[in-house]
């Protein structure tokens, strides 16, 4: 028997992140992130986003997206928790996503 290839390359069969940013009167943007999600959390620590407000994950090969907002947010009230600091970036989203 013969096996089809995939129809979706291996390269887009993961999880894709999509930060949005709310920057007020200036304006809002949304970036795509195709990193894992660990890279991901890091590089919102290390404040790359300035004004994030949203994030939704999807993944197209297994057909699904969902808002993963409150999951983030989680993680990273747990890692400043523990590192005992809060990025002056972040502050805003983890008090509108508090626990």
């Amino acid at each position: 028997m013969r096996i089809s290839p995939p129809t979706v390359p291996d390269a887009i069969c993961r999880d894709i992140y999509i930060v949005h940013e709310d920057f007020g009167p200036v304006g809002e943007v949304w970036h795509s992130y195709s990193a894992d999600r660990k890279t991901l959390i890091g590089d919102m620590l290390d404040g790359q986003y300035e004004a994030p407000s949203r994030i939704v994950a999807f993944n197209a090969a297994q057909g699904w997206s969902r808002d993963v907002t409150e999951e983030i947010a989680s993680e990273l009230h747990q890692h400043c928790a523990d590192h005992g600091e809060v990025p002056s970036s972040l502050q805003d989203f983890l008090e509108e996503h508090g626990r």
